[in-house]
Order: C-alpha cells, then sequence, then structure tokens
C-alpha cells in the first residue's frame, strides 16, 4: 500500500470515530491516552469528567459493598436493596437519554462536542446522588417513621 492510501484510512478511521464518539460517550475516554486537564481541550476536559465518574462509581460500589455487608443477616431488606440497586440502574441511564434526547441519529447534532463531557458529568451527579443515599442507610438504618 502506499503512503498516501495510509493516510487516507486514518483520515476516514479518525472521521469514523469522530461521528460515532458522541453516540457512546464512554468511547472517548477507551483508548486512554488523554489526560485530565480542566482548562484544556475538549478531550482533556472530557477525561476529567471520566475520572469523576469514575471515583463516584467507586465510592458507591464501595457504599454498596459496605450496606450489603452491614445488613447481610437482614435478607429481606438485601434482596429489596438488589431489587432497588437495579431499579436505580434502570433510572439513571433512562434519566440520561431523557436528558440528552435528540431527534437526530446522531445526538452530536443536537449537543454538539461538550455532549462527552455534559452526559459523563450528569451520569457522576447521579451516582453521587444515589451513593449519598445509601450512605445515609448505612449510618441511619431503615426509616422508622418514613423520615429517611
Amino acid at each position: 500500500m502506499t503512503r498516501l492510501a495510509y493516510q487516507r484510512i486514518r483520515i476516514v478511521t479518525a472521521f469514523g470515530v469522530a461521528l460515532i464518539a458522541p453516540l457512546f460517550p464512554a468511547a472517548v475516554f477507551a483508548a486512554g491516552s488523554a489526560q485530565c486537564k480542566p482548562d484544556g481541550t475538549q478531550i482533556e476536559m472530557n477525561a476529567c469528567a471520566a475520572n469523576e465518574l469514575a471515583e463516584a462509581d467507586r465510592q458507591l460500589n464501595a457504599s454498596y459493598q459496605a450496606l450489603l455487608k452491614k445488613e447481610a443477616k437482614n435478607t429481606a431488606f438485601i434482596q429489596k436493596l438488589r431489587k432497588a440497586q437495579r431499579a436505580w440502574i434502570d433510572f439513571r441511564d433512562a434519566e440520561l437519554e431523557a436528558m440528552y434526547a435528540c431527534t437526530e441519529p446522531n445526538p452530536a447534532v443536537c449537543w454538539g462536542s461538550m455532549l462527552p463531557l455534559r452526559y459523563t458529568s450528569y451520569k457522576a451527579k447521579l451516582t453521587r446522588e444515589r451513593n449519598e443515599r445509601l450512605r445515609r442507610l448505612m449510618t441511619e438504618g431503615q426509616p422508622a417513621d418514613g423520615s429517611n
């Protein structure tokens, strides 16, 4: 293959990735080459949002596991908590779809290049909110009077 052919393949590949990346915000971070820089390029800011989501997800998982361990003897609670967590994941995903709804096949048409940053930041926000709820369950337990 000629050098020109390789260049064309690279350009077509880069263009294809640029078109589908907004459809799958996590794909922007898959290469792992971007470093977080809050005041940097869009890709560097996207990396910061990905780091923020990863940390929020790590904390949520830790809280969830700790709550499962703490309430291990309360099998009815554990069963319902697992069901609630699965429902929360469905809610989170539906909430994200609603917040970033677009009538175009490519959501970037509606939301532009900031879609991965905004989508990932909002997902992290929802994850932090859920984590706070689980942490309250850890410290306050099930509500005796419905106030939790």
